[in-house]
């Protein structure tokens, strides 16, 4: 430490503690920004499941905001009492990575740096994140059973569509595609077929036997033609004029 005066170090341990102090002080003051409660009891709410999906969104948007500002605090904190605990041994101002002095200027700019500037631990991104999004991702998080192979039977996906059949808060006017008419062209996979796994199985017959197929005429078939995947050359009711 023979590069920072007597002086020049009071002045950067003063800093320390105070910004030490002043973290302290807010973890205390506001509960670890309200993470000492549940999500819960900070929105009021006693569920979230009545709730529009935008409102569940923004009080966990709110809610990852807090963990990062928590995470900030917690690592600068880190940080600081490391930096003291280096003043006190003797080895403050010594770059750990090269055993270089590190310049007053860049001390008196970050106070709390174990580094100089060439070999700055690079930043990464925290990878704590907040417990509900293990349940909402996927779409309908462990209740998903469309990205299993192994898996085709009664999902959470399919109770969400039995329910929003009775109706829910969007409108027409809130869908993205331009071709929705009606509120049951806002349900999840609208087009989904029921009861059949193509669209021509909706009026394709055949006898008791299983020969003589024929073509059942009406607003599937109709739909299919318009859709460019069927041919008005194959129309029974032409054949019969």
């Amino acid at each position: 430490m023979t590069h920072l005066t007597v002086q020049q170090l009071s002045e950067l341990r003063a800093r320390l503690e105070k910004d030490r102090d002043t973290i302290q002080h807010r973890l205390k003051n506001n509960e670890n920004y309200g993470l000492q409660e549940s999500m819960r009891d900070g929105t009021g709410e006693l569920s979230e499941n009545d709730n529009h999906p935008g409102d569940a969104a923004t009080d966990l948007y709110n809610r990852s905001m807090d963990i990062s500002l928590l995470e900030r605090d917690e690592h600068e904190l880190d940080d600081i009492e490391a930096a003291l605990s280096a003043m006190d041994e003797g080895t403050y101002g010594i770059c750990k990575a090269s055993g270089k002095p590190i310049p007053f200027e860049r001390l008196s700019a970050i106070p709390s740096t174990l580094f100089c500037k060439e070999h700055a631990p690079r930043q990464n991104a925290p990878f704590t994140r907040p417990i509900e999004e293990e349940f909402l991702s996927p779409p309908f998080g462990r209740t998903s059973l469309d990205e299993r192979e192994d898996q085709n039977g009664f999902d959470g996906e399919d109770a969400w569509q039995i329910v929003e059949s009775y109706g829910n808060s969007d409108s027409p006017a809130m869908a993205e595609g331009n071709n929705i008419s009606s509120y049951n062209d806002m349900e999840i996979e609208a087009d989904e077929l029921e009861g059949c796994v193509e669209p021509w199985e909706n009026f394709i017959a055949t006898d008791i036997t299983g020969n003589h197929l024929i073509v059942v005429p009406g607003r599937s078939y109709e739909r299919y033609k318009d859709s460019d995947e069927g041919s008005y050359m194959l129309d029974p009711l032409e054949g019969e004029e």
